[in-house]
C-alpha cells in the first residue's frame, strides 16, 4: 500500500477526518502541519518532526493554514518544490496558488467568461467610491479570506471615501479595494463539489433570516440539494480552470440566472457531510489512493 500523509490544521474536523479516513485506507496516519515543516533546498529534503516527506508517495492537502492569509503562498511554495521532486500532491500546489487569491481566482474565472457578480477591483479610493456609488450595496472582500471573514458591507454615504480609506489600511490583503455587488440571495447558495473533474454532490447553504450571508460563522445552516444540470455544467466550467483533484463551487441562483462566486481548494467537506451524510473524506482519500495505484 502507498504511503500518503495529509496537510492541515491538527485538532479541526475535516483535517482530522481525511487524515483518519486515509489511515482507514493504508494503515498509515500522519497530519503535516504546513507550519513546521523544513524544507532544505541545498539538500533537497522536506521534513516534518522527523518524517522524510520526500519518502512519501502522496500528500493529500486539506488546509495549508486556518486562517487565510499571504503567509498561506510561502506555505504552497514549499509544498510545490516537495511536488517537483516527485512526491505526488492532491491538489497541485500550483493549481492551489490560482484560486488562493481571490483576485487571481475572479480574473481567471472572467476571463473564461464565467457569470459573476459586478465587480470593480482598484487600489484607487476615488474608483472604489463610485464603484459603490454605481452599484448601491456592495461588499468589500479582502483578496485572503474564506467564510466571509474581514468581508464589510458598504453603501452609498457622505463618509464612503473615509470608510473606504479606512479600510484599505486596516489589514493584509485590503490594500486592493476588491467591490462586489451584494447579491439579493434567494435565502440559500449552493456548493457543487468534484472530485477529479467529477461532479460529486452539493449541499445548500441556509441563511439565517436578516444574515446577508449564508455562512455558518452567520447563523446558517447546511441542507441536501440537487442542482439542476444547468448549474452543474456551470460549476464544471468553472472548475475546469484550475485542474483542482477536489474542488467546491460556490454559486448562487439569481434572478438573472446563475452566478459563481468563488472556486475553493479547501471547502466541501462539512457541507456535504451535514447537509446529505456523504463521506467527502473517504471519498477523497480513495481517489488518491486509486491515481497512485494502491
Amino acid at each position: 500500500m502507498k504511503k500518503v500523509a495529509v496537510v492541515g490544521v491538527p485538532g479541526k474536523w475535516s483535517s482530522e477526518k481525511l487524515a483518519d479516513a486515509v489511515a482507514e485506507l493504508s494503515g498509515f496516519r500522519c497530519l503535516v502541519d504546513p507550519a513546521r515543516v523544513s524544507l532544505d533546498l541545498t539538500t533537497g529534503r522536506a521534513w516534518y518532526d522527523g518524517l522524510d516527506l520526500m519518502s512519501l508517495d502522496g500528500l493529500i492537502i486539506k488546509k495549508v493554514g486556518q486562517v487565510y492569509s499571504p503567509k498561506l503562498l510561502d506555505r504552497i511554495e514549499m509544498l510545490r518544490y516537495i511536488a517537483s521532486r516527485g512526491v505526488r500532491i492532491f491538489s497541485s500546489p500550483e493549481s492551489i496558488l490560482r484560486v488562493l487569491n481571490r483576485l487571481s481566482c475572479t480574473v481567471s474565472l472572467r476571463m473564461a467568461g464565467i457569470p459573476l457578480p459586478p465587480t470593480v477591483v482598484t487600489e484607487n479610493v476615488a474608483e472604489a467610491v463610485r464603484a459603490v456609488q454605481a452599484f448601491g450595496r456592495c461588499v468589500l472582500k479582502p483578496l485572503y479570506s474564506s467564510k466571509a471573514r474581514g468581508m464589510v458591507v458598504t453603501e452609498p454615504s457622505p463618509g464612503l471615501y473615509e470608510e473606504l480609506v479606512d479600510y484599505q489600511a486596516s489589514g493584509p490583503g485590503h490594500e486592493v479595494i476588491y467591490v462586489q455587488k451584494l447579491i439579493d440571495l434567494p435565502g440559500r447558495d449552493l456548493g457543487l463539489v468534484f472530485l477529479g473533474g467529477r461532479y460529486l454532490a452539493a449541499y445548500a447553504r441556509v441563511g439565517r433570516k436578516g444574515a446577508w450571508n449564508t455562512t455558518i460563522a452567520s447563523g446558517g445552516r447546511y441542507q441536501a440539494h440537487e442542482p439542476g444540470p444547468e448549474l452543474i455544467d456551470l460549476a464544471g466550467r468553472a472548475q475546469k480552470i484550475f485542474d483542482l483533484d477536489f474542488t467546491c463551487v460556490d454559486v448562487a441562483e439569481t434572478d438573472q440566472g446563475p452566478l459563481v462566486f468563488e472556486v475553493s481548494a479547501f471547502g466541501g467537506f462539512r457541507g456535504l457531510w451535514e447537509g446529505g451524510g456523504l463521506d467527502a473524506a473517504r471519498a477523497y482519500a480513495r481517489y488518491a489512493f486509486e491515481e497512485l495505484g494502491q
